[in-house]
């Protein structure tokens, strides 16, 4: 019985972890999916940065002025796209003909991306990318080698330049420098990329906060049944032997 729960532990583990067992150390996403103001910002900036290519179908813009406490003419003047409605599901602008034409497929759609991939490794991911002048688009990622997207977030970060090391006659990426700051400082930038996970964290799973704290309930309840259920069995049984 041991050894099962470690198992599952560990499985969990691997899980929460998402890609981490590529080799690559993930930095640790702080994030708050309680922060009504992070989670403003990062919607804000999924739309500036992120709608032109890639799309949330599965959130409209009414469950997202409900669930970050927003009037709704104001979260269509200060977050949503020119022209969105408040009934509209967040789709990109992007036509398929095009995304295939310019990246030579169409972006995924990223209403999931946090619980397939991991908070963590989406927060290294979007501080990852460095300078590659061999790779198509000039760029490369710690996290995700051979990217085929670019670095939207370039300006505000500045660019970045891999230190490598040989390993086994191949080049290891040992860290990244900063060769050309951006508009941001640094700590401005990591608080640009923690509001934009938090969103995509969110958005993965709205619920997540009334899950939790419903799920208190659920097991208070099931263990005062455990409770009730013993004694229960021990009334019917004392009379059978």
């Amino acid at each position: 019985m041991k050894r099962i729960i470690t198992t599952l532990l560990l499985f969990c583990a691997l899980s929460v972890n998402g890609y981490a067992s590529e080799g690559v150390e993930l930095q640790s996403a702080d994030i708050d999916l309680s922060n009504k103001e992070s989670l403003q910002r990062g919607a804000k900036n999924f739309v500036t940065y992120c709608l032109g290519c890639h799309s949330i179908k599965y959130m409209r813009y009414k469950r997202l002025a409900q669930d970050l406490q927003m009037d709704e003419k104001k979260l269509l003047v200060q977050i949503a796209p020119q022209n969105a409605g408040i009934y509209d599901q967040m789709f990109t602008a992007m036509n398929r003909h095009d995304s295939e034409k310019w990246f030579g497929l169409q972006p995924p759609d990223l209403s999931v991306i946090a619980r397939s991939r991991g908070k963590d490794w989406l927060y290294s991911y979007l501080k990852g990318f460095y300078v590659d002048h061999g790779a198509p688009l000039g760029v490369n990622n710690t996290v995700f080698p051979d990217v085929g997207m670019p670095n939207v977030l370039w300006q505000l970060q500045g660019q970045q330049e891999a230190v490598v090391k040989m390993v086994d006659g191949k080049q290891v990426v040992e860290g990244l420098t900063l060769v050309k700051p951006g508009t941001l400082s640094e700590k401005e930038f990591d608080d640009l990329v923690t509001d934009l996970v938090n969103f995509l964290v969110y958005v993965g799973e709205p619920m997540q906060l009334e899950r939790i704290s419903l799920g208190k309930y659920v097991l208070l309840f099931l263990f005062l049944f455990l409770g009730i259920a013993y004694q229960l069995k021990k009334e019917y049984w004392k009379d059978v032997h």
